[in-house]
């Protein structure tokens, strides 16, 4: 890792993170007294993709990686004479939505995990609208705080159930179990199928539309709602408390005392702890998060009401809004892998940059829909404004400004929603490297973009979470705060407030022109206008090439 030989308890007591995300699984140790990182280990995650929409990971690959870099990590130290033993406890984070099933008799999956990005249940949010008044999309937000939508556990859990035998099989034996990535790596480490703890805390529990928002617990009405059997679920513990001990490896008997989804771990990296301070992470999507405090705020405007944190059974919820956005950094990724635009994610930066600006070009990344503040799954990605003057430079600058685009519609709807405008803007993840992105973002929202110096923003919150836990205690979160001050960078506007306005006015456009492409919707009750226009159209009209297009808007023109 490059870390000088340091020998003795330098550091103090250490804290390990397990970060398990949709592009990597980490393990880190930080030390306790000055939050540093002393050494990691990470090993690149594996997606699927079985079918078109369709998004999935191995279980057993996943729970390999985290034991494997746990392993890689505790080398690293001994080489650095540094005890493994020195670290007091563990803490976990985790790609939220993301559902696995199980079977508690054999401890094997039941299926590959079905990722947070996956679109397969759109037929199923169809039907499940066709029969709530109205059709609205919102009819469970006051007691989940989320919207109908393809992006939580309950419709994975759903999905399971109805289409995979061994899990429809289990759950008839009573044996199957359900979580997200936190729920499954727990149980294994506290022993799997040897007595291991079903558990998952209540940041992840709000994301699956199952968990009352107020109560905590897992709702009657929402189980009902999508036929979960509750007995399936995990037990919700608070997101910092010991939950059990690690049963095996070279941390064994160290206790698991964090745990929270990555998004709300960044918020509390980012030292996001008081109401109205808020955080961006950049990575395969994009979350901001917004500190409402112990204020539950339901949201007007297309953003999620969530759990920020809970530190202890017996302490208040902290809640926040959070806008999401399903495609930031997959966008660099589709244009590497997909597009050839470039040999590696480093170069969008250089090849973006020179372009002095995006020729009045908008790309709309909607590959599977549009996250908040739209929920529409829809729209599919559209490159809007091109010309034969139109440079490979100018679409890669686009589709950064699509990032940023993005998260001011999710800014712009928190303003509406907290009356109070954010200052300022905090940022972490792996995208915030790239120094034009972070410019752009700040031209084109108005507001500072603070990026961090310090990188491992997420992971840290999750050591925060479990060194903070009562019978832990190697920090307190005053403390923390004191000794964490930590270097930051600050990229203010460049543009006026005109400027600003006229190209956020052209993104709408293009957000506009993105949405009812894809095909009718299942259920009759549930097509909007535009679907019924499409569905009226002559259906030989869509192999029709560039000359079937102008038809298709004539068409559309004149049932309008």
């Amino acid at each position: 890792m490059g870390e000088k030989p340091i020998g003795g308890k330098q550091f103090g007591p250490l804290v390990g993170a397990i970060d398990q995300g949709t592009s990597s699984t980490r393990f880190l140790v930080f030390s306790a007294k000055n939050a540093e990182v002393i050494t990691f280990h990470q090993i690149p995650a594996v997606q699927k993709y079985p079918r078109e929409g369709w998004v999935e990971m191995d279980p057993m690959e996943l729970l390999a990686a985290v034991e494997e870099c746990i392993k890689k990590s505790c080398e690293n130290m001994e080489h650095l004479s540094v005890s493994p033993s020195d670290i007091v406890a563990v803490g976990i984070t985790n790609q939220r939505e993301t559902t696995i099933a199980w079977d508690s008799i054999t401890g094997k999956p039941l299926y590959n995990a079905i990722v947070w990005q996956d679109n397969r249940t759109a037929s199923t949010v169809d039907q499940l609208l066709a029969g709530v008044p109205q059709g609205n999309k919102e009819y469970l937000k006051p007691i989940c705080g989320l919207p109908l939508s393809t992006y939580f556990s309950a419709l994975k859990m759903r999905w399971l159930i109805d289409n995979v035998p061994a899990v429809k099989n289990a759950t008839m034996k009573k044996t199957c179990l359900f979580g997200n990535v936190d729920s499954w790596i727990i149980w294994n480490l506290t022993g799997g199928s040897q007595g291991g703890l079903h558990l998952t805390d209540v940041t992840n529990a709000s994301r699956t539309m199952l968990m009352n928002i107020k109560t905590l617990e897992w709702d009657p009405y929402l189980c009902k709602f999508f036929d979960i059997p509750v007995d399936l679920l995990p037990k919700i513990r608070s997101s910092s408390e010991i939950y059990g001990y690690i049963m095996n490896g070279c941390l064994n008997g160290v206790p698991i005392s964090g745990c929270l989804g990555d998004q709300q771990a960044a918020l509390l990296g980012q030292l996001c702890f008081s109401q109205g301070q808020a955080k961006n992470t950049y990575g395969t999507g994009c979350f901001l998060l917004y500190n409402t405090g112990k204020s539950i705020i339901h949201s007007e405007h297309g953003l999620l009401t969530t759990v920020a944190y809970q530190f202890g059974r017996d302490k208040p919820p902290m809640y926040a809004l959070e806008g999401s956005v399903a495609v930031a950094g997959a966008v660099i990724n589709w244009l590497r892998d997909q597009i050839g635009f470039l040999g590696n994610d480093l170069e969008i930066e250089r090849l973006a940059a020179s372009a002095p600006n995006s020729g009045d070009v908008y790309f709309v990344p909607a590959f599977s829909g549009l996250f908040a503040p739209y929920w529409r799954t829809d729209a599919r990605g559209v490159l809007c404004g091109l010309t034969q003057h139109t440079s490979k430079a100018q679409v890669a600058r686009a589709a950064l400004e699509s990032i940023c685009f993005q998260t001011r519609d999710i800014l712009e709807a928190m303003d509406k929603d907290s009356g109070m405008p954010l200052q300022k803007l905090q940022v972490n993840g792996g995208m915030t490297s790239n120094s034009l992105l972070m410019q752009l973002q700040a031209d084109l929202i108005g507001i500072p973009v603070v990026r961090q110096v310090l990188a491992e923003i997420t992971s840290l919150g999750a050591a925060i979470a479990a060194g903070s836990a009562e019978g832990i205690n190697v920090w307190s979160l005053e403390e923390f705060k004191k000794h964490q001050g930590s270097a930051s960078e600050t990229f203010v506007p460049s543009i006026s407030a005109d400027e600003k306005d006229v190209r956020y006015n052209k993104w709408k456009m293009a957000v506009d022109r993105s949405l009812g492409w894809a095909a009718p919707k299942k259920s009759p009750k549930m097509t909007d206008e535009r679907y019924r226009l499409l569905a009226s159209i002559p259906f030989s009209l869509y192999f029709i090439s560039t000359f079937g297009l102008i038809v298709l808007a004539a068409e559309l023109a004149k049932k309008r």
